[in-house]
């Protein structure tokens, strides 16, 4: 029978088990989530501590209101004694639950139960039985073989304490299953009547399959046949003897067991939980010695195999907290800080450029100006850092220069143009212009373009006379033509609103072949060079802002 029962329930864990992983998923709804800001869900006997805490003065969180919860159970009640027990008898259970942290919680918990139980092995021990009523078969007259039998109607009362197993998990928020112990005292009332008559005349167990050879189907089918289902007469018990209550036996009780819960929701879980019931009492089964002959007591225990749904109760309160990992806040604040009181980040930067030392690629002098990676500016490239360059923007024809940045000119005054096209004028002054880069599919300029546009501008203003010619490559399909427009736009529209260079002095030439698709050139304009200062967008539902 033991082993029918616990096969039986192991089947049921495996079914809800996997069940319960398959919903490991499921989002956490907003009835019952846990902010630990939250102070709706703290008791006013906390609030000085949640203050604390907001405060940043006290480290631990106010442990929030959380829900009751109900629940309702059935399943097979059964009593091991000395007569065997039938496995699948009804027994019916309410409970009211409440936890007081995250892994002990206390229920209350009503249970009845009506258990019942036939012996196939006959026995001739008529005359055992003391104190009570006595032994039913010699009340009755029986003198030959017999086949105990009871129907015992149990009820207890009992306050548990139950534990939760699986609670703090290191690897995952919330859990949808519960696992739990518990362990419990209470007290129980029962009564126990065997089935010994026929309406009001004794069985005749003669006829019943005797002998070596008589097996347990056989025995139990003749007294099936045999015996009806009235269960009329007292058992023995020892209320004259025992404390009773309405009539029945009042016995103190132990209670170990364990369950494991399902989460169905944030408000309703379904339970799958097997408790015994330990007595110091052997006539739960209605027989006070074991039916080998040899008087020994055998205390009884019961047992509930039982499948409950039970019910989260309350408003403005979390979730009941054995179904809150309590390691979420910290986490939380780990991962993302949101209440954490954070130190202002003070990064080191040596030389006092602006540049942090973690990407500062030279340590320069206080003072002197630098671009993005802290390298000392050369506007001019000349070789000489714009600090220490007194000429800053010395054209290339005038050098090299001399330490102090100031070039040398072939020729002190405008003769030495005589013959020179203004093209060539404005190549000399200009220089060779710089390429800006783009990565990716991206139209924005990093800091780098805005550094050599910065140099570019300078050159344009110590030359007014001079234009430029912005050219973008690639025109295979509309996404390259705009993506190339959007590039000479990013940079002419930086040159004009950030280093205040007129439009008129851009001419745009976007989507040419025989260049590189992420790199933008620049040159001078020939002094008869014609071009467009203004271009609308080819394929503007393609434009990119960044």
């Amino acid at each position: 029978m033991a082993s029918k029962k616990y096969s039986f329930l192991a089947g049921l864990l495996c079914l809800f088990t996997s069940y319960g992983f398959a919903q490991t998923t499921t989002t956490t709804g907003s009835i019952g989530a846990y902010d630990p800001a939250d102070s709706s869900v703290i008791p006013s006997r906390r609030m000085p501590q949640h203050t604390e805490f907001m405060n940043g003065t006290y480290n631990y969180p106010a442990k929030p209101k959380n829900m009751w919860e109900i629940g309702i159970k059935a399943g097979s009640f059964t009593v091991n004694g000395d007569v065997d027990g039938k496995f699948f008898s009804p027994g019916f259970g309410v409970h009211i639950r409440k936890a007081f942290g995250y892994l002990f919680s206390a229920r209350l918990e009503y249970v009845y139960g009506i258990a019942k139980g036939l012996s196939w092995q006959g026995s001739s021990q008529t005359s055992y039985g003391q104190g009570g009523t006595g032994n039913p078969w010699q009340r009755l007259g029986y003198t030959g073989t017999v086949y105990n039998n009871y129907k015992s109607k149990v009820q207890d009362l009992s306050l548990e304490g139950l534990f939760s197993l699986n609670n703090i998990m290191f690897h995952q928020s919330r859990p949808k299953v519960n696992v739990y112990a518990l362990v419990g005292v209470g007290a129980s009332i029962y009564d126990v009547k065997v089935n010994a008559l026929n309406g009001s005349t004794p069985y005749d167990f003669s006829g019943i399959p005797a002998g070596t050879y008589k097996t347990r189907k056989d025995v139990k089918d003749a007294l099936k046949n045999l015996m009806d289902d009235s269960y009329e007469t007292d058992a023995e018990n020892a209320k004259t003897r025992r404390p009773n209550l309405f009539g029945k036996t009042l016995r103190p009780v132990g209670q170990l067991g364990g369950g494991i819960a399902f989460k169905l929701n944030n408000r309703v879980n379904l339970a799958l939980e097997d408790r015994v019931s330990i007595t110091k009492d052997d006539l739960y089964d209605g027989v006070q010695w074991t039916e080998r002959g040899d008087f020994t007591r055998d205390f009884d225990t019961y047992n509930f195999l039982s499948l409950g749904l039970n019910f989260n109760i309350g408003s403005k309160s979390v979730e009941p907290l054995w179904w809150i990992n309590p390691l979420d806040y910290a986490y939380q604040e780990i991962r993302k800080p949101r209440l954490m009181i954070l130190p202002k980040p003070v990064l080191p930067d040596a030389d006092g450029d602006g540049i942090t030392d973690q990407f500062d690629q030279e340590q320069t002098p206080q003072g002197v100006p630098v671009d993005s990676h802290g390298v000392s500016l050369d506007t001019d490239g000349d070789g000489v850092p714009d600090a220490r360059d007194k000429e800053k923007i010395t054209p290339t024809y005038c050098q090299p220069v001399d330490a102090d940045g100031v070039g040398k000119c072939p020729c002190p005054d405008s003769t030495c143009f005589a013959g020179y096209t203004k093209t060539g004028a404005c190549e000399a002054a200009l220089g060779t212009l710089p390429s800006v880069t783009f990565s990716g599919n991206g139209v924005s300029l990093n800091n780098d373009a805005k550094a050599l546009l910065a140099s570019v501008a300078s050159r344009l203003r110590n030359s007014p006379e001079c234009k430029i010619v912005v050219t973008g490559y690639c025109a295979s399909s509309k996404s390259e033509q705009q993506r190339s427009w959007d590039r000479v736009n990013a940079v002419i529209s930086y040159m004009v609103e950030k280093e205040g260079i007129s439009q008129d002095r851009f001419f745009w030439n976007y989507g040419q072949e025989g260049g590189d698709c992420n790199t933008i050139d620049l040159r001078a304009a020939a002094s008869d060079e014609q071009g467009q200062t203004t271009v609308p967008a080819p394929h503007p539902n393609l434009r990119r802002s960044k």
